[in-house]
């Protein structure tokens, strides 16, 4: 885990002299020691400095440096006097020992919830999404009557390869559909922005056999958003909960070019967010809850001037608000 004085060096910004009671950024507000027991319904932040399996998956490493770029972009938004937000710091992977850092990581997020608090994980490789999945179902198997998951996926891959003969950044969803077959628990996964072309037949097939929804990439723009807004009502029906991921290979290259697979086409970031906040609205309307959010393949070696972390700052933010 990251110890405070590092994070207390991410957490820095300007500090405004006019109307400074009410001129507040998330460095003034954020809490890195003494975390509660309790975090009454809070942001928490954790980090996973990890993109090992983006190395197994033949790609560009450089996301575990994500964590920290992506806090330092927090650092400077604003926010209310009131608002409390925790970091409690990172997970990283030693020794290329991916599957520790996994299960680490699960337990943390576990942790968060059973402590009351919201966690979003900075990334880190996707392969940090078989954690997460991982994290929300040790917690609902344990504290909650009502159990059904949905993973909700901002992606320009499905990442359903298979895990053998190995794990990767390209496996944590065909790992969480295996996990909930051998728990005989019904499996919910929606992709949003799939490229075509950066998708084999094979994927294609197996999530057309689990019964996945998708939309690729040339369907997700802005003359078809009542369309999207009315899949996504239609996906989240039967949902308890939903862990929201997103990858952000899925915008184009000009948002978004420190990932390990920048997008050539892509997604309008304004598209994602325009729907982010339907869904958040859907749930506040309904009985049910976004248990998780995190962002992976933020790459700062292919972001010189912080444009991609900057964006992933901005989803979290809208999110945690």
């Amino acid at each position: 885990m990251s110890n405070p004085a590092s994070l207390t060096e991410l957490w820095t910004g300007r500090i405004d002299s006019e109307d400074a009671e009410l001129s507040i950024r998330l460095h003034q507000q954020v809490q890195l020691t003494e975390l509660p027991d309790d975090f009454d319904q809070a942001p928490v932040v954790l980090g996973y400095g990890c993109d090992e399996g983006v190395r197994r998956n033949q790609g560009v490493q450089g996301a575990a440096q994500g964590p920290s770029a992506i806090r330092s972009a927090l650092a400077n938004l604003a926010c209310s006097p009131e608002f409390e937000l925790f970091d409690a710091g990172d997970v990283v992977c030693v020794d290329e020992n991916l599957e520790d850092s996994q299960q680490a990581l699960a337990d943390k997020i576990t942790d968060v919830l059973e402590r009351n608090g919201r966690p979003f994980v900075l990334g880190g490789g996707h392969e940090m999404a078989w954690a997460g999945f991982l994290g929300c179902q040790q917690f609902l198997q344990k504290n909650a009557d009502k159990k059904t998951l949905g993973i909700l996926n901002f992606d320009a891959h499905f990442d359903l390869r298979n895990p053998e003969p190995v794990i990767s950044s390209g496996t944590p969803f065909r790992q969480a559909h295996e996990w909930s077959e051998d728990q005989e628990v019904p499996f919910h996964y929606a992709v949003f922005g799939i490229n075509p072309s950066a998708n084999t037949d094979a994927l294609f097939g197996y999530a057309f056999e689990t019964d996945v929804t998708w939309v690729e990439d040339l369907d997700c723009n802005i003359a078809a958003l009542p369309e999207l807004k009315q899949q996504l009502r239609d996906w989240l029906k039967p949902l308890d909960y939903v862990y929201v991921t997103l990858c952000m290979d899925v915008f184009p290259a000009a948002f978004a070019p420190g990932v390990s697979a920048p997008a050539a086409m892509g997604v309008d970031p304004v598209v994602v967010f325009k729907l982010l906040q339907f869904l958040v609205d859907d749930v506040e309307n309904t009985d049910k809850k976004i248990l998780l959010v995190d962002v992976a393949e933020t790459n700062p070696t292919r972001d010189p001037d912080q444009r991609t972390a900057k964006l992933a700052a901005r989803y979290l933010h809208q999110m945690m608000m």
